[in-house]
């Protein structure tokens, strides 16, 4: 049954500059437990290491337009769009070509706008876009957080957690200052998390404190079915519905529906 949200065409950037986060992991898995829930989702691979085309199963050496092309070229988000084997998820992949956008898009006109504009003629075919940012906070993620109506962040459980989180913090202002005024955080979601361990829960308690009334309920454990997930070219959903990752992933996928249907994001 489709529970489709307020209205159409959310728009989620899943963003955190430092790597090992489980960033990718977290747009893939959020994307297929929603289409799974009969939400029509558009997962947009703005990463360079396309680890989200592959994590869906597309072969990156058989697509013949990508991101890259929807940015720096002329072609439509539509010309780009991949079926994946997940009904009502919808891929707009990366590829290697992407690498060098950092440096093209320098001179573009109007630069740190054109993912939105790209985005703009297809918004209403969706309930959910999620845009899965590099590691980094150059043009691409700027593209990103300037489309984005909201922004997702993935943190890990891990002693170094809440590093660079203040270097984040300081660019979503300049971004709303200056590219984005309406551009809030939907939520933080801790990953990798092992209640077992007091480090574990000493680093949610500073999450909570950095970002309060913001932390999802949802802790998304160490797993290794997860891990194993993207070597299959699946997301946990489908690889291993029953693991307790894609538990995980079902129960975040309903607390962002729950906090868009009562308008908190």
């Amino acid at each position: 049954m489709n529970e489709s949200v307020a209205r159409a065409g959310r728009i989620l950037a899943v963003a955190n500059q430092k790597g090992g986060v489980g960033k990718t992991t977290t747009a893939v898995n959020v994307s297929a437990a929603l289409a799974r829930r009969g939400q029509r989702v558009l997962l947009v691979d703005i990463d360079p290491q396309g680890n989200s085309t592959t994590g869906l199963g597309i072969e990156k050496s058989a697509v013949e337009t990508c991101m890259y092309d929807v940015l720096l070229k002329d072609a439509t988000v539509r010309d780009a769009l991949h079926a994946t084997a997940v009904q009502n998820l919808t891929l707009l992949p990366a590829t290697l070509n992407l690498a060098g956008a950092e440096l093209e898009l320098v001179s573009a006109l109007s630069r740190e706008r054109r993912l939105k504009a790209a985005l703009e003629p297809i918004a209403a075919d969706f309930d959910f876009i999620f845009i899965d940012c590099p590691p980094s906070l150059g043009l691409l993620t700027l593209n990103a957080l300037t489309a984005a109506e909201a922004l997702l962040i993935p943190i890990q459980a891990e002693y170094f957690a809440l590093e660079g989180l203040g270097q984040l913090t300081r660019v979503i202002e300049l971004v709303r200052a200056h590219l984005n005024p309406t551009l809030r955080i939907h939520g933080v979601v801790v990953t990798m998390f092992d209640g077992r361990t007091n480090l574990a829960k000493q680093v949610v308690d500073e999450v909570e404190r950095h970002f309060p009334g913001l932390v999802f309920a949802t802790r998304i454990p160490r797993n290794i079915r997860v891990s194993e997930a993207p070597s299959y070219g699946a997301p946990i959903t489908e690889f291993d519905p029953r693991s307790a990752g894609a538990l995980a992933y079902a129960s975040l996928a309903e607390e962002v529906l729950a906090r868009c249907r009562n308008g908190v994001a």
